[in-house]
């Protein structure tokens, strides 16, 4: 796990060799066309290896299935568009999300990073960080505040090449925690973007999720859950190969193992039943936070029953405990959507940022 999970780690370009960017891709452009409940159980099985590359191919995945999502809206995205999309699984395209942009409780719909409208296109300035895939990706799909010149001000999301002028890559990730996902900054300086790569939200309530980003978000919730859920899962997989402790606390552990699995899997089959709009949202993140909450004491119970000598000896019980904490710096935060939660359950309409 050391090599898996150090900067230089292989794992993405393994990952890329045999085919994982299609996982999500329907089988008519060559991808494995997987559904919820199997992409959940893929990206638990890779993140139970390497965390990394569990949480770093959620940004591509998330990516893709809103992108194909969207493809199947009339006009939401141009034939170039659909072009560069339907060679994602063949040749093994990686997407990198740029939505973070390293600012604290940041609104994830509100960028920093503007695009100004020139003659045949825009012209983009700012930085995203961290970006996962940042050195491996071969295109960058970011967020931006767009005015257009029409007169249109809103959320827009840019299709860039990875190679295109005025991209660079800067160090950001130092911590050896998931450092294999490459989650670096990406510099955009005077990056050209033709108009044909540009998807726009919709003209409804900027502060609702529309369909641009209600299809990412779930994915990116259920997806991101299911992955720290994996890395967790070597904890205590461990614990109960070495039979630590006693029958009973064996028991407890893995029942909240399971608990955590059952709510993620739980969500992605109401998404595959069909769940939509604010229910499926509300699912992903009733999902999200308990099973956060619930890998929180089982990691801490697991790395108490493995002990002190494991955890002098071996770097893996400090590295697998650090890593899964980070599912609570993903967003949202907790605190920015409970009050929405609540009027959700109560009936009303649900407006997450």
């Amino acid at each position: 796990m050391t090599e898996r999970e150090a900067a230089d780690s292989p794992v993405v370009e393994m990952y890329r060799k045999h085919s994982g960017p299609g996982l999500l891709v329907p089988s008519q452009y060559g991808g494995a066309a997987a559904g919820p409940l199997e992409a959940t159980r893929v990206q638990r099985g890779l993140a139970s290896v390497s965390p990394s590359l569990g949480v770093a191919t959620v940004m591509h995945h998330f990516t893709v299935a809103m992108l194909f999502s969207l493809a199947q809206t009339a006009e939401r995205l141009t034939a170039t568009q659909f072009a560069l999309l339907s060679s994602v699984a063949g040749d093994r395209l990686l997407l990198a999300s740029g939505w973070a942009e390293g600012r604290t409780d940041q609104n994830i719909l509100a960028p920093a990073v503007v695009a100004e409208p020139v003659e045949d296109g825009y012209r983009v300035n700012g930085s995203k960080k961290p970006c996962s895939l940042s050195l491996s990706m071969d295109v960058l799909t970011a967020s931006v505040n767009l005015t257009d010149s029409d007169g249109w001000s809103g959320l827009a999301l840019l299709l860039i090449r990875a190679d295109s002028p005025g991209i660079d890559v800067a160090p950001f990730w130092t911590t050896p925690i998931l450092a294999a996902s490459q989650s670096h900054e990406v510099r955009l300086t005077d990056v050209h973007v033709p108009r044909s790569m540009v998807i726009r939200s919709t003209l409804e309530d900027q502060q609702s999720l529309d369909d641009l980003q209600r299809a990412g978000f779930t994915w990116f919730e259920l997806l991101t859950s299911a992955a720290y859920v994996g890395a967790a899962s070597s904890l205590v997989d461990t614990v109960l190969s070495r039979k630590r402790g006693s029958d009973s606390d064996r028991g407890a552990l893995a029942v909240r193992m399971e608990a955590a699995v059952d709510l993620v899997e739980g969500a992605a089959r109401a998404l595959e039943d069909g769940v939509t709009d604010d229910e499926a949202v509300a699912k992903v993140l009733v999902a999200r936070y308990a099973s956060q909450d619930l890998l929180s004491s089982t990691v801490a119970q697991a790395v108490e029953m493995l002990g002190g000598i494991a955890f002098i000896r071996s770097p893996e019980v400090a590295y697998l405990a650090s890593a899964v904490h980070a599912l609570a710096f993903h967003p949202p935060s907790r605190a920015s959507v409970a009050a929405q939660l609540a009027d959700y359950f109560a009936g009303n309409p649900l407006h997450l940022s």
